[in-house]
C-alpha cells in the first residue's frame, strides 16, 4: 500500500499519524452504516516529512521558533511567516504528484474539491485544535490542487497555529500534516450541530446552526444563522436569524458572497423533518465515536452528507453513573477552597477521610452527589441552608434547578450527604454547643489542641517503623481517629460557637446601631488562630534573613533539592537554616491546594516561602510581628469599647451591652478554632505521606515503578496492591499522567446534573456601580491600589498597598495575607479560610467574582468594597 496516498476506504483510526485527525475521522465515518460522506483521499504526513525532512531553511527557522515564548508574538509572527515561504516554495516530488493525479481520475479530474487541513495534533479527544490550519474551497484541476496543498502544509505555521501549540505544550517538531482532498458539494444549506449543547453542555439537547450556501459562512462568522435544539426526537427551541448573505462556490472555481432573496432571509433553514432527519445522523455518529461530537453538515438535493465530525474537547466530564436517573452534583472543592485537579491517589486519599459523603470524582475533581437529599423537602432545606453559607452562587444555581418539576420528579434515590446521624450534624452537637456556650470558657480550645497536638505525636512514632501491607492498614485504621477528631462533636461545637457569635453581633449591632460587619472589627488579632499565626511568624523568619545579605542574595536563585545545605555555606546560614526549620517544623506541611496529599508541602519545597520571606522585607521594619498583632488587638479593643457606649445609650443599654460583652468574649474565644481541625488532617496528610513516599522509594529500587512520585497516579487500593505484589503494568501511569494534563485545564462547575449542564448561579446586582464586579462581601471596609493577579503562591512578588487577585486561597496563601491591603477571589464564602483570615488581619476582601482573574488585569488599579461586596477597574 502506497504510504503517501490513502483513499478514505483505506483510512481507520489506527492511521492517525498518517493521515491527521481530521483524516481518521472521515475515513471511520465513510464506513458507518447511514451517513453519507463526499468520496475523498488523504495526501498523508509521509508525503509532508518527505517534502520538509532534509531542507535545512525549514529546520534552522524551525530551531529559532523551538525558542519562543507565547508572548512573543512579534517572533512568532517573524518566523512563521519565513517558514511558510519556504514551504510554499519546495516543489512537491514527482512521485507523490502522479499519485494524487492518480486518485483524483479516478474520483474525475474535473470535478471541484475541498483541499483541507488534517494535522495529527487536530480533533483528538483531548485538543481539538479546529480552525488552526487552512481549508481551500472549490478547487479545480491537478495543478492549482498541488498549489492549494503546499499551502495546506504551510498553514501548519500560521501565527495562531504556533500560538496554539506552544499555549497547549505541543512540540513542532512532532506535529506533521496530512490534506484532505474530498468531492466539493455545493448545497442548498449547511452548517454545524453539537451532539451536546454548546453553552449549557447538557448532553440531552442536540443543538444545530444552519444557513443558506456553503459552511464556510457560518464558520467565518459572516451570517447569523439559525440555531435548533433537539432532545429525545423532540424540537425544543428554534432562533431563526435574519440570513442576509450567504457564500456560493463558482464555476470556474473559488467562491463568492452572493446576497440572498429579502423573501428568503427569514425563512427557517431546515424543515422540521429534516431537522430530526440530521439529529438522528449526529446521534448515531456520537454513538459510534462514544462521546459528543462537532459535526459539519450540508443538505444537497435533499440529502444530507457529513464533511467532519471531531470530538467536544470543551465539555466538563460527567460521572457514568447509568441508573436512568437524574443526578445533581455539587462541587466539593469549591467548598474546600481547592478547584485544581487532583491526581489519583489525592483524590482516593481523601474520600477515604470524607467516606460519610456520596462523593463522586468527575475531571479530577470531587463532586457530592445531592439527588437524594434535593429528592426530600427536609434534605433540600438543610442543603439549601449550607450551600448558602458556603457559596451564594452554588445556592442560587441549586434554587434555580429546584424550580425544574419534572427534573425534581426524576431524582435518582441514594444516599444522603447531608444525614443528621454523623459527622457535621452529630446529634450530640447541639449538648455540646448549649454547654459551651454557657461556660464560655477559652481553656476549651486549649484542652482540645493539645489533644490533637498529643495524638500527632502518638502517630509519628507509631507509623515509623510500618512498611508494607502492615503500615497500609494502619493507615486505614488511623483515618478512623482522624475523623473522630475531626467531628469531634465537642469542637465541632466550639467552632459553632463562634460562628453563630458572628451572625449575632453582626445582626444586632445592624438592627440596634445601624452598624453593617461589626464582626469583622472584633475578629482581629484573636487568639488561638494557627492560620493567621502562620502568616505572622514568617515576619520572624524575616527578621532573621534581612541580617544576611549574602543569604538575601541566594534566595534570588535558591534551589529546592540543596535548599539547606547551600545555606550551610553562606554567612549567617546556620541562623536562618535554624529558623525556616523552626518554622517548618509547625508549618512544613501546608502547601497550597493541600487536601491533595499528592502536592509538594512547604517541607519539600522550601523555596516556595522565599517570594514571602523577601515580601516581608521589603515591606515590614523589624518587629512586625508583634506590632500587627498588637495593633489588631488595639483596633479590636477599642470598637468593642465603641460599641458598647453606643449601646448604653439605647433604651435598654445596659441589657444590650452586658449580651453584646458576653457575645464578643464568645467570638474571641472560639472564631480562632475555626481553623485548627484543618491544620489537624493536613499535619496527618504530612506524616503519611513521609510514609508513603518510603514505600515508593522501595518501588523504585525494585524497578517496579520510574520515580517516587508515579504513585500518585494510582489510587490508594491500587498502591496497596503494587506494594503487595511489587507488579505494575506501567502504561497505567502514563495513560494517567496525560489524562491529568488534560484536567488541568478544565475548569470545574460549582453545580452540573447528570445530563452534563452546567447550572450557573447568580448575583442581584441592582445595588452595585454600572461595571463593577458582584461577589460577596466577606470583610468590610474599602481599599483601592494595584491588582496583582498571582495565580500560584510562589509568584508571590508584593508591593505594599498591593490587592491580591487570585482564583482561591486556602491556609497556606496566609503569609501573603501579611503583605496585601485587600483580597479578591474567584471562589468562596463567608465561612472559608480567606474571608476569615482577612477579618483577623482587617483586609477588606470580596469573594466569589466569577472570572476576576481574567476580567482584572495583573497591575490594574482597581478599588475593593467589601462591606457591600464588589470590585471596581479604576
Amino acid at each position: 500500500m502506497n504510504s503517501y496516498v490513502l483513499s478514505f476506504q483505506e483510512i481507520d483510526k489506527t492511521e492517525l499519524a498518517m493521515v491527521g485527525g481530521k483524516g481518521a475521522n472521515l475515513g471511520e465515518l465513510s464506513g458507518l452504516q447511514g451517513i453519507r460522506v463526499p468520496e475523498g483521499f488523504c495526501v498523508t504526513t509521509e508525503a509532508y516529512k518527505e517534502v520538509i525532512g532534509n531542507n535545512e531553511a525549514f529546520n534552522s527557522l524551525l530551531d529559532q521558533l523551538s525558542l519562543l515564548k507565547v508572548d512573543n508574538r512579534e517572533g512568532i509572527g517573524e518566523i512563521s511567516a519565513k517558514i511558510r515561504k519556504v514551504i510554499e516554495g519546495i516543489a512537491i516530488p514527482q512521485g507523490i504528484a502522479n499519485e494524487i493525479a492518480r486518485h483524483l481520475a479516478q474520483l474525475g479530474k474535473k470535478n471541484a474539491y475541498a483541499v483541507r487541513s488534517s494535522a495529527t495534533a487536530e480533533d483528538l479527544p483531548t485538543a481539538s485544535f479546529a480552525g488552526q490550519q487552512d481549508t481551500y474551497l472549490n478547487i479545480i484541476g491537478k495543478e492549482a490542487i498541488l498549489r492549494n496543498i503546499s499551502k495546506c502544509w504551510a498553514s501548519l505555521f500560521t501565527d495562531r497555529a504556533v500560538t496554539y501549540r506552544i499555549q497547549n505544550g505541543f512540540d513542532h517538531r512532532q506535529v506533521h500534516l496530512s490534506v484532505v482532498i474530498q468531492k466539493m458539494v455545493f448545497p442548498e444549506a449547511a452548517g454545524i450541530m453539537f451532539t451536546a449543547d454548546p453553552v449549557s453542555a447538557n448532553r440531552k439537547v442536540l443543538s444545530i446552526d444552519a444557513s443558506f450556501g456553503l459552511g464556510e459562512a457560518l464558520v467565518s462568522g459572516l451570517v447569523n444563522a439559525d440555531n435548533y435544539k433537539v432532545r429525545d426526537g423532540i424540537i425544543v427551541d428554534k432562533k431563526i436569524s435574519t440570513k442576509e448573505l450567504a457564500i456560493y462556490a463558482l464555476k470556474e472555481g473559488g467562491t463568492r458572497e452572493k446576497k440572498i432573496e429579502a423573501d428568503r432571509q427569514n425563512r427557517q433553514t431546515l424543515t422540521d423533518e429534516q431537522i430530526l432527519e440530521l439529529e438522528k445522523a449526529g446521534r448515531t455518529i456520537e454513538a459510534y465515536f462514544g462521546r459528543p461530537q462537532d459535526i459539519e453538515w450540508c443538505l444537497y438535493e435533499n440529502k444530507f452528507l457529513i464533511v467532519q465530525s471531531r470530538p467536544i474537547t470543551t465539555l466538563y466530564p460527567i460521572p457514568d453513573l447509568p441508573d436512568g436517573k437524574n443526578h445533581v452534583y455539587m462541587s466539593f472543592g469549591h467548598q474546600q477552597m481547592m478547584t485544581d485537579a487532583m491526581k489519583p491517589l489525592g483524590l482516593s486519599f481523601f474520600q477515604l477521610l470524607a467516606d460519610e459523603f456520596p462523593l463522586i470524582e468527575a475531571g479530577g475533581r470531587l463532586f457530592i452527589d445531592l439527588a437524594h437529599d434535593l429528592a426530600s423537602p427536609l434534605g433540600r432545606k438543610i442543603v439549601l441552608a449550607s450551600a448558602g453559607k458556603i457559596d451564594p452562587l452554588m445556592d442560587n444555581a441549586l434554587k434555580s434547578l429546584m424550580k425544574r418539576k419534572t427534573f425534581t420528579k426524576s431524582l435518582a434515590p441514594g444516599k444522603r450527604a447531608f444525614s443528621m446521624g454523623s459527622g457535621y450534624f452529630s446529634w450530640a452537637l447541639p449538648v455540646q454547643f448549649v454547654k459551651i456556650y454557657r461556660s464560655n470558657d477559652a481553656a476549651i480550645v486549649q484542652t482540645l489542641m493539645s489533644r490533637n497536638e498529643a495524638s500527632i505525636r502518638d502517630l509519628r512514632q507509631k507509623i515509623a517503623n510500618l512498611s508494607g501491607d502492615e503500615l497500609f492498614a494502619f493507615i486505614i485504621e488511623t483515618y478512623k481517629q482522624l475523623k473522630e477528631a475531626m467531628y469531634d462533636p465537642q469542637g465541632m461545637a466550639a467552632i459553632y460557637v463562634g460562628v453563630y457569635a458572628v451572625s449575632w453581633l453582626n445582626k444586632n449591632m445592624e438592627k440596634w446601631l445601624g452598624e453593617k460587619s461589626a464582626a469583622d472589627w472584633l475578629s482581629k488579632s484573636v487568639v488561638g488562630n494557627v492560620t493567621s499565626e502562620m502568616g505572622l511568624e514568617l515576619l520572624d523568619v524575616a527578621d532573621v534573613v534581612r541580617q544576611y545579605p549574602a543569604v538575601m542574595e541566594y534566595f534570588q536563585h535558591a534551589e529546592d533539592e540543596t535548599f539547606f545545605e547551600d545555606l550551610a555555606k553562606l554567612e549567617g546560614g546556620d541562623a536562618v537554616s535554624q529558623s525556616i526549620r523552626e518554622y517548618l517544623e509547625k508549618y512544613g506541611m501546608r502547601c497550597s491546594g493541600e487536601i491533595d496529599i499528592t502536592r509538594p508541602r512547604f517541607s519539600e519545597q522550601p523555596t516556595t516561602l522565599v517570594p514571602m520571606i523577601l515580601s516581608n522585607i521589603k515591606n515590614f521594619a523589624p518587629g512586625a510581628h508583634n506590632a500587627l498583632f498588637e495593633q489588631g488587638l488595639r483596633e479590636a479593643r477599642q470598637k468593642e469599647q465603641d460599641l458598647l457606649n453606643r449601646l448604653e445609650q439605647l433604651s435598654g443599654g445596659k441589657q444590650k451591652a452586658q449580651k453584646t460583652r458576653k457575645m464578643i468574649s464568645r467570638l474571641r474565644n472560639f472564631t480562632g478554632y475555626r481553623e485548627y481541625p484543618k491544620y489537624l488532617m493536613i499535619g496527618r496528610y504530612w506524616i503519611i505521606k513521609q510514609a508513603l513516599l518510603k514505600e515508593a522509594a522501595r518501588l523504585v529500587l525494585k524497578g517496579v515503578i520510574r520515580e517516587k512520585e508515579d504513585i500518585y497516579y494510582l489510587s490508594f487500593d491500587e498502591l496497596r496492591e503494587v506494594v503487595r505484589t511489587n507488579r505494575l503494568d506501567y502504561s497505567i501511569i502514563t495513560k494517567r499522567k496525560e489524562e491529568y494534563e488534560v484536567y488541568e485545564k478544565l475548569t470545574p462547575p460549582r453545580v452540573m446534573t447528570s445530563e452534563g449542564e452546567i447550572i450557573s448561579g447568580e448575583y442581584d446586582t441592582g445595588s452595585i456601580p454600572k461595571g463593577a464586579l458582584a461577589g460577596i462581601p466577606v470583610s468590610s471596609g474599602t481599599i483601592a491600589g494595584r491588582a496583582r493577579v498571582i495565580l500560584r503562591m510562589e509568584d508571590a512578588d508584593l508591593e505594599e498597598g498591593d490587592i491580591l487577585v487570585t482564583a482561591f486561597t486556602d491556609p497556606s496563601w496566609t503569609p501573603v495575607f501579611v503583605s496585601i491591603k485587600g483580597l479578591v477571589t474567584e471562589v468562596g464564602g463567608m465561612m472559608t479560610h480567606g474571608a476569615v483570615i482577612a477579618r483577623e488581619y482587617g483586609l477588606p476582601a470580596v469573594v466569589g467574582v466569577e472570572n476576576a482573574t481574567r476580567l482584572i488585569k495583573d497591575g490594574q488599579w482597581i478599588r475593593v468594597n467589601g462591606a457591600e461586596g464588589y470590585v471596581e477597574i479604576l
